[in-house]
């Protein structure tokens, strides 16, 4: 069956006109037609222009790169040469830099020569199967795509310059650091008769302070004639920066939403442009902190239809650390899936497939690690319980829900006071949010009582659950005061206690932001805290051997506490002996560079001098010592 008759005409439409296998890909992919981006992209990138292109999340914009950069290679007079790059696509997180690749390789299927080229690369790692025919042969010269994947953690870089010598890829898909890594080895060549593109996805997050010195020296080492696309959602935002990545009179193309503002005063709202996809519905609810789970807990069980994966967004790893262990027993029927960037590199990718794969109603609790650019699966509702520090995070977030058509709900928990001015904060920015009124959640402080009864239940179970809350709560108020917004979100409008309750604590930890606080502490909890115990059998041994003030931790801090308790003049005297081998040593170096300006005759008389004052020394001592006066 002809591509045309399983696509719509507008993607055979495409001027130039997409290649047919091109076209069997993008059917057997699920995509019927063109999004905007990809209508407008295509064909400028196929040509000889640079683009930036900013359009809402989870509007194809992969594909908007991933097609003309293979149409373009497949359509060269000649293969690229041994170790020469074609293309590269930059990606500021690993997970994102993953899913470009995995959908790169769905398209290549469809393309013989490459799909045989990566099907010999597995069968490298498998057992030969005798009974599987053999695989296509190709004449010499066959055009095809082999792209590489370059992540830290998951391989060495002296593993990924040995594939890549390999296998030759033209393609290279990886962050900032492994790319570098690997393009300063003298035997990969970007020369500009090969290198055809350079495509930086999450363009403004690329550009943050965190890249861009990565950035630039892999710029360093490519061609200027080249074409260059910036893609992102919110790419308006480093604008002003793109002359450092070197585009040339780039086209701008711009997909946004039409949206009517909410009325005023009984009148029709105007219609504004929104940043995020129409089928993605954001609201707020704005409650004490103390309200926050309870009522995730109540809209989950009241949202029909039942959400199957949900996305919790939290601002610290150390929340994330903390908030795994309760939430399960808050929440029950869902599995709660932690992931954040302090996880080693085998735990994230393990993580995120258990939650992409998931077949049970899940949580992935996380950090903005999962904020930009991935493409997860099915994601129903997503939730905020912080409001992102750097606002147009708060675009990315939502927009993990309500992906390519699909019905998405995001929700922003803010509490009364001045952080209900982040609405209006938003709305300025093109992403207003309504309030959330289906379905209706009433939360009362019985229902918050008896959450945080739920959350300090677990954390009495374990001391170390109780030093994970502590830790996560610091770690929470110093994010907080760090916050982008500075005159809404304001660390001395916290309401401390309601907070306390929120978290579970048993008490409040000892802060400097709690200097001023003459509330109660321990939260009203008749609790004695040297009575909690770690799960772990040697952790908590250990601790009662320093409670007593035996055993080797009780021993270091006795030590401690003696170092501490030094003089003050013994302090000072070190010091002075320091200063004075200092001084001595500069006084021997300036003598030296003295002696070593002198000319030879001014060297002898210098020696001439020495030896006559030692020669008065010698005779001074030998002169009989004085013993007093006689009587």
């Amino acid at each position: 069956m002809a591509p045309q008759t399983r696509v719509e005409r507008s993607w055979s439409a495409l001027t130039p006109p997409l290649s047919e296998w091109v076209l069997d890909a993008i059917s057997a992919m699920g995509f019927t037609k063109t999004t905007p981006v990809q209508h407008a992209a295509i064909p400028m990138f196929m040509g000889n222009k640079d683009v930036v292109v900013e359009a809402v999340t989870g509007s194809g914009k992969t594909l908007a790169f991933l097609i003309p950069m293979v149409e373009r290679l497949l359509r060269l007079d000649a293969p690229i040469k041994k170790n020469h790059v074609g293309a590269i696509i930059i990606s500021p997180t690993r997970e994102l830099a993953t899913q470009i690749h995995t959908v790169l390789l769905s398209l290549l299927k469809f393309h013989a020569p490459s799909a045989a080229v990566m099907n010999n690369d597995d069968e490298d790692s498998d057992m030969e199967d005798v009974d599987a025919p053999p695989p296509p042969t190709f004449p010499t010269g066959t055009l095809k795509v082999v792209p590489q994947l370059l992540l830290g953690g998951t391989v060495t870089p002296a593993q990924d310059l040995s594939w890549f010598l390999k296998n030759s890829p033209n393609i290279l898909i990886g962050t900032p650091g492994r790319l570098l890594e690997l393009l300063s080895s003298p035997h990969v060549h970007c020369p500009q008769s090969s290198f055809d593109a350079l495509v930086l996805d999450e363009a403004d997050r690329l550009l943050d302070l965190g890249f861009k010195d990565d950035l630039q020296r892999i710029l360093s080492r490519l061609p200027k004639q080249r074409r260059t696309g910036l893609f992102s959602a919110s790419v308006s935002e480093a604008v002003d920066q793109l002359v450092r990545v070197g585009l040339r009179n780039p086209v701008r193309i711009a997909v946004k939403v039409k949206a009517r503002a909410a009325s005023r005063a009984g009148e029709e709202g105007q219609i504004e442009d929104k940043r995020t996809p129409a089928s993605l519905q954001m609201s707020h609810i704005v409650m004490p902190a103390s309200h926050k789970i309870p009522v995730i807990k109540k809209l989950l069980a009241n949202l029909q239809p039942q959400p199957q994966k949900i996305i919790l967004y939290l601002a610290t790893c150390y929340s994330v650390d903390y908030f795994q262990h309760v939430l399960p027993e808050v929440l029950k029927g869902y599995a709660v899936i932690p992931l954040h960037g302090k996880h080693p590199d085998k735990v994230r990718r393990k993580n995120f497939s258990k939650f992409v794969d998931s077949m049970v109603p899940s949580i992935l609790l996380t950090t903005d690690v999962a904020a930009r650019g991935l493409d997860i699966p099915a994601v129903d509702l997503v939730l905020q319980i912080d409001p992102p520090s750097d606002p147009k995070t708060f675009i990315h977030r939502c927009g993990r829900a309500g992906r390519a058509g699909r019905r998405g709900l995001a929700v922003t928990f803010l509490t009364p006071g001045r952080e209900e001015d982040y609405i209006e904060f938003l709305r300025i920015r093109q992403t207003p949010i309504s309030p959330l009124t289906t379905p209706a959640i009433t939360i009362t402080s019985v229902d918050a009582d008896a959450v945080s009864k739920q959350i300090r239940d677990v954390v009495r179970t374990d001391r170390a659950i109780f030093d994970k809350a502590q830790r996560g709560f610091v770690s929470w108020v110093r994010a907080y005061s760090k916050h982008t917004a500075s005159s809404i979100f304001r660390v001395s409008d916290l309401d401390w206690e309601d907070l306390g309750h929120a978290w579970g604590l048993l008490r409040l930890p000892s802060m400097p932001e709690l200097k001023k606080f003459d509330g109660d502490r321990a939260l009203g909890l008749d609790f004695e805290l040297d009575a909690l115990a770690y799960k772990d059998k040697v952790r908590e041994k250990q601790r009662l051997d320093e409670l007593s003030g035996k055993g080797e931790g009780a021993e270091k801090k006795r030590f401690e506490k003696r170092d501490k308790e030094k003089d003050a003049w013994t302090v000072k005297k070190e010091q002075r002996a320091t200063k004075e081998v200092r001084r001595e040593k500069k006084v021997k170096k300036r003598e030296h560079e003295r002696v070593a300006k002198l000319s030879e005759e001014e060297k002898k008389k210098e020696e001439d001098l020495k030896r006559m004052i030692e020669q008065v020394k010698k005779e001074v001592v030998e002169e009989d010592e004085f013993e007093g006066f006689s009587d």
